[in-house]
This record gives C-alpha cells, structure tokens and sequence, in this order.
C-alpha cells in the first residue's frame, strides 16, 4: 500500500537558474535527482518518507541544480485550456467556479470561451482573442466588442509560457501555480 503512495505521487521540476517548469515526474526519480546532488527541494508536501534510521521530506516541487537549454514548447489552444488558463473565472465580471450566482451554484458547464473580437468580424481561436466567460456576460457581449457592450476586461487574455494548464488547473497541486506562469 505504501509503495503504490509513493510511485503515484508526482512531483514538479523546475529548471535551474530560472524555474521555468520543465516536466512533472515521479516521486521517486524526484528523490533520486535529489540525493544525487542534482536537484534541490523546493517545495515540500508537509509529508515525510521514513527508512529505519532517517526521515527524508516529500517534495511537491524540485530543481534542477543546473540550467538546461530546452527548446520552447508552445501551448495547443483549445477550449478547455483556455478555460484552465482563466482558471474558470469570468474574465468580464470576475465570477468563478463554485460561487453563487443568482441562489445557484457555478458549474463548470456555466461557462464557455468568448471571443473577444468575435468570429463574425475576423476573429481566430488563438489566445489573445479568447477567454473564459460566464454564459450570462457572454450572452450579454454577443457579436460586439467589449467596449461596445459596455464591458470590459479584468486581464488581458495571453499566450501561456508552457503547456501545463492541465497540470496547473487540473491534476496537480494548487502549490505549482505560482511556478506555472500563465
């Protein structure tokens, strides 16, 4: 039972020198770089792994001691990444994922991708021109640019650094957002 906790667990690795998110790896290959000098604890779970004579932190984020040159990896759009990227919050009226609107609770299905230079004049799916929003302001904006709505925006929508959206917003600990810029 144990072994099975320690082989799921996943653990985020940094670039050294910048910190920028290279990949997510194992529990254990995260320890092994760790106690081969390579890499550093940045971050720790608050859990411990325990031998018969040491005790040695669980990291939740690592780096790598030295820099490495890694070829940028662009962000794929799509609808749902872009949902991630906003973290599901309306970037008109800034509501979010479980708060209350109008006695109900936000779902994840009350809310959908705007284009903000809508498709009808000229506008592409790409991440500048696209971002999370609440059906009610989506509905509201329809074919018409913010300012001609009267909306505007809270953030300017932008291309993420790297694709761990999913990582960031889906599977991964709330711990690697700040390592994950967006």
């Amino acid at each position: 039972m144990a072994v099975s906790w320690v082989v799921n667990r996943q653990v985020l690795l940094l670039n050294g020198g910048n910190w920028e998110p290279l990949i997510v790896i194992s529990l254990p290959r995260a320890l092994n770089l760790v106690w081969q000098g390579k890499a550093v604890i940045v971050e720790e779970t608050g859990e411990v792994l325990r031998s018969v004579t040491r005790h040695f932190p669980v990291p939740s984020v690592v780096a790598l001691q030295r820099y490495i040159n890694v070829p940028r990896r662009k962000a794929h759009w799509c609808r749902k990444s872009v949902l991630e990227r906003d973290g599901f919050r309306c970037i008109y009226c800034g509501i979010r994922l479980g708060e209350a609107e109008h006695n109900r609770i936000l779902k994840k299905a009350d809310f959908t991708v705007d284009h903000i230079v809508p498709r009808s004049r000229g506008g592409n799916d790409v991440w500048t021109n696209t971002a999370c929003s609440c059906s009610r302001c989506n509905h509201r904006k329809g074919d018409r640019l913010p300012h001609e709505a009267g909306m505007r925006l809270l953030w300017e929508p932008k291309r993420p650094r790297t694709s761990y959206l999913v990582i960031a917003y889906g599977s991964g600990p709330s711990i690697w957002r700040r390592y994950i810029e967006i």
